[in-house]
């Protein structure tokens, strides 16, 4: 039980990936191959020593072809990083509300943001180096393939025969942008869990498009996220290391296991 716990635990953190053959290059909407459902799972966010920053707990609940996402890290020091995705998934994956909070010192920015999926509505409530709070509104013309929220579930989604897939992200710099991600699998790599053993495709996310826009914002290239994925006919995520925000540092989300409490 505790496995299959560990193999869904992420269901709900980015997204993903069309069916095409092989070579193409996919800017739709991700189809669905794998619908999402009732999840419960724990991770852990780690430096790329291994020293532990933050315990995560992600929950999914999905009614009709909706599906409702939230995943929030409470860090050592008190920041936090929540997020709650409200997504389809009839035929393809379409971000209907994203939610995104991140405060406390483990951030260079705090920030809350609002995205609309379906009006286009963003708001943007930010503090600036002044300690002022800041409070953007803006409307973007989002196409169907935004990625905020979903881009796990989008990964267990894309053939690793596909060499390339584009979808779109709404990044906030704090005035709201959309920006391309492009996704391509880098090759496989084995792990093992108990006595077994399996083997991993793992995918590299680059922000397209950063050198005039994004790379003055931040102060560098943002760097790529790379992410692991099992698969198979239960695809799962297995580690992801990159940033959560612009700029910032490159951490590690894993799966974790709970440790009994014995009196």
């Amino acid at each position: 039980m505790i496995e299959r716990v560990r193999s869904r635990a992420l269901a709900g953190l980015l997204t993903w990936a069309l069916l095409l053959p092989a070579a193409v290059l996919s800017q739709s909407p991700v189809a669905v191959l794998h619908t999402e459902g009732l999840v419960h799972g724990f991770l852990v966010l780690r430096t790329l020593e291994g020293d532990a920053l933050a315990d995560g707990d992600v929950t999914q609940i999905a009614r009709g072809d909706r599906v409702t996402s939230h995943l929030v890290f409470r860090f050592k020091d008190g920041s936090v990083n929540e997020e709650t995705v409200v997504f389809s998934q009839r035929q393809s994956f379409r971000v209907v509300s994203d939610h995104l909070l991140q405060k406390g010192p483990a951030f260079k920015r705090p920030m809350e943001v609002s995205i609309d999926g379906l009006t286009g509505q963003i708001m943007v409530r930010y503090t600036d180096e002044d300690g002022k709070e800041k409070t953007l509104n803006d409307r973007l013309k989002l196409p169907p393939n935004v990625a905020n929220g979903m881009i796990l579930t989008l990964l267990k989604n894309i053939r690793p025969d596909v060499s390339q897939t584009t979808v779109s992200m709404v990044a906030a710099t704090p005035k709201p942008r959309l920006v391309k991600l492009l996704i391509s699998p880098e090759g496989e790599e084995s792990f093992s869990v108990g006595g077994s053993s399996y083997k991993a495709t793992r995918y590299v996310v680059k922000i397209a498009g950063v050198a005039g826009l994004l790379a003055p914002l931040v102060g560098k290239q943002p760097q790529d996220t790379h992410v692991w994925i099992l698969g198979g006919d239960a695809p799962a995520f297995v580690k992801l290391e990159g940033p959560l925000y612009l700029g910032g540092p490159t951490w590690r989300i894993e799966l974790t296991s709970p440790l009994w409490l014995h009196h």
